[in-house]
């Protein structure tokens, strides 16, 4: 039986890693929305689903969830550039204070693409907090409230992020060994 742990080339951030630093942005956003009760997380699918799911679980504060799915990759290692709404929220955002939780921030298409969209349903407030951030990637200005980690242009996997539905599972972020997706790189 294959063993995902043996395609990884190297691990970038350690369990004990993550959840230190998510308890810390847990505590950043409370003390910045300690004067509402109204408080939107919208995890961005399905990368961020286990990072929001410890980020909820580590903030002590009233808040909602609602989940929105937005593809940009296709199979590939890089973004297509086209971003689609393939699940929109059930909720509507009018007067609420929003805070986007994503896996990564790449190119910032897609956050850009999300922001405008978002900003157009009238929330009161809207944030953005990204347990990734790859800043030598950017192509699109994106402003970022909060940060898990800024990290190097790896193609990295686990803790919620995949590489063809595949690693999501690890409790950690890792680099993928570049033999397993070498074949599809720079092909949408």
């Amino acid at each position: 039986m294959r063993n995902l742990h043996d395609d990884i080339a190297s691990v970038l951030i350690d369990q004990p890693a993550l959840q230190n630093r998510i308890q810390a942005l847990a505590a950043e956003i409370e003390a910045d929305y300690a004067d509402t009760d109204d408080l939107l997380l919208i995890c961005v699918l399905k990368g961020a689903y286990i990072f929001l799911g410890d980020l909820s679980r580590a903030m002590t504060r009233p808040h909602h969830l609602d989940f929105m799915g937005t593809s940009s990759y296709g199979r590939g290692t890089t973004s297509s550039g086209a971003v689609q709404i393939i699940m929109d929220l059930k909720a509507p955002l009018d007067g609420r204070h929003v805070l986007i939780v994503e896996d990564i921030i790449d190119s910032g298409r897609t956050l850009a693409y999300l922001r405008r969209n978002l900003l157009a349903r009238a929330p009161a407030s809207l944030r953005i907090c990204t347990l990734l951030n790859k800043p030598s990637r950017r192509e699109v200005p994106v402003d970022v409230d909060y940060v898990g980690f800024d990290i190097p242009d790896e193609f990295v996997v686990g803790y919620g992020l995949d590489f063809d539905e595949l690693y999501r599972n690890l409790p950690y972020i890792a680099i993928l060994k570049p033999e397993l997706f070498a074949h599809l790189m720079n092909h949408p």
